[in-house]
């Protein structure tokens, strides 16, 4: 719907309303009627409810409006400032009811029309909005597309395409026309029509390369692998600058076992200023996927990860700790893990790995240092205070990692190995106290959790 055009006519209104109503009603005529001179009446009348409708007063501009009517009921336009009061002030029906006599008194008003329908489709009422916009369409290509819009709405699929067609014959294809395309195609079956749409997409524009992504992306989603990378290799050949075809290019090269051309590929996309951020996260995880099974060409993914652009860094920094983590490469894996919290200090899984990793490491200084501060934010993380512990404890500071445990014990909340872990870690603290008794109840504390 053109929903500017309400504010140009408001302008055009206050000016011009007299004038486009000489045929109706003389202003410098007396009437010939019973009831008088009417002229200064109505005038003030009218001006005075656009007033209050421009101050949003709508019961008085409603007031307003139904006093002029009640003079000369013939004005179309009378009808239709009521209606959109009537709006305002939620009486539906009445407004309804004053916007068709609007129409019905100016059928080829484009204006009126345009109001009732943007009222039926406030209303969800899509059987008269569909009427209405029916008889909007001559004056603007948009009523079509709401048109399409509508029937997709109402399930009317058959109708939808075919004024689908007949836009993108016209106007060239558009994203929203497609998204009520595939819609369309989804909800009737219709695959085979919606490949055959793209090829002869494909077919009549060869140097857009958006038609070949679309394609390729209908040909895997039916399977038909073969046919889609022979379309990627095409797009590939008529554009050979084309980055996002490498995000289809790298899976089936890999499917082919063809390594070199895979890796080729993966470079380009999570080098690439085109492709978002999340998409060089999935291949990058393939990536190492790959790797993992082929560790010959791990130089090869170290220089990919070195080429992900800074914007990227903190999601491919935590694939590649990741990867290091399942290659038991514990200073490895926490080198990228603190890169990745340089990115963003507030991951706190990130934190917990690399305090876990650095305990695995026996840090125990420098874990008792960072888990102090990272209390200080988040100072109802139970983990956060075993970890403090076991550093201390590590540390032979017993009495201080007894009150750190006995805090974090309060912040437990059904996690029973945690808390056999606490206990573990209490009876260490009291045997470095020597104090064996209090040691040996935490040891059963903990064992009866573990059982």
């Amino acid at each position: 719907m053109k929903r500017n055009i309400y504010i140009l006519f408001f302008l055009f209104g206050m000016f011009l309303l007299p004038q486009i109503n000489y045929a109706q009603v003389d202003f410098n005529k007396l009437p010939d009627d019973d009831l008088g001179n009417n002229e200064d009446a109505f005038q003030e009348l009218f001006y005075e409810a656009l007033k209050q409708k421009s101050i949003e007063n709508f019961d008085r501009a409603a007031e307003g409006f139904q006093k002029c009517i009640a003079l000369n009921q013939s004005i179309p336009v009378l009808h239709f400032e009521l209606g959109k009061s009537y709006y305002k002030l939620k009486n539906y029906n009445a407004a309804e009811e004053s916007l068709k006599k609007a129409v019905d008194l100016e059928p080829d008003n484009e204006w009126f029309l345009d109001e009732l329908y943007g009222f039926y489709a406030g209303q969800n009422d899509l059987d008269n909005a569909i009427k209405t916009v029916k008889q909007l369409v001559s004056y603007h290509p948009d009523y079509k597309e709401d048109l399409a819009s509508l029937y997709v709405k109402t399930k009317r699929y058959d109708e939808a395409l075919l004024l689908l067609d007949e836009l993108d014959t016209e106007f060239g294809v558009s994203i929203d026309r497609d998204r009520m395309r595939n819609i369309a195609y989804e909800a009737t079956g219709r695959k085979k029509d919606q490949i055959e749409n793209l090829e002869s997409r494909v077919e009549n524009n060869p140097d857009k390369e958006s038609n070949y992504l679309a394609l390729i992306f209908r040909y895997s989603e039916n399977n038909n692998k073969e046919k889609a990378f022979e379309t990627a290799k095409e797009l590939l050949e008529n554009n050979p600058n084309s980055q996002l075809v490498h995000l289809a290019l790298y899976k089936f090269y890999l499917d082919e076992n063809n390594a070199d051309k895979a890796i080729e590929s993966m470079k380009v996309v999570v080098q690439s200023t085109q492709i978002k951020p999340e998409a060089k996260v999935k291949v990058l995880s393939d990536f190492v996927n790959f790797v993992k099974q082929n560790p010959q060409y791990e130089s090869d993914l170290l220089e990919a990860t070195a080429l992900v652009t800074e914007e990227d860094n903190e999601k491919s920094l935590l694939e590649m700790g990741q990867y290091y983590l399942s290659k038991n490469n514990k200073t490895k894996a926490l080198e990228y893990f603190e890169k990745a919290l340089e990115q963003d200090s507030n991951n706190f899984a990130v934190l917990k790995n690399i305090l876990l990793l650095k305990i695995d490491l026996q840090d125990f200084k420098v874990v008792e240092a960072e888990s102090s501060v990272a209390l200080e934010k988040y100072p109802s993380q139970p983990l956060l205070y075993l970890v403090n512990g076991v550093a201390l404890n590590n540390l032979n500071q017993p009495k201080e990692a007894i009150e750190a445990l006995e805090i974090g014990l309060d912040y437990i909340i059904d996690d029973a190995r945690m808390e056999a872990d606490f206990y573990n870690q209490l009876s260490k603290a009291y045997t470095l106290l020597n104090n064996t008794a209090k040691a040996q109840t935490f040891s059963d504390k903990a064992q009866q959790l573990k059982n």
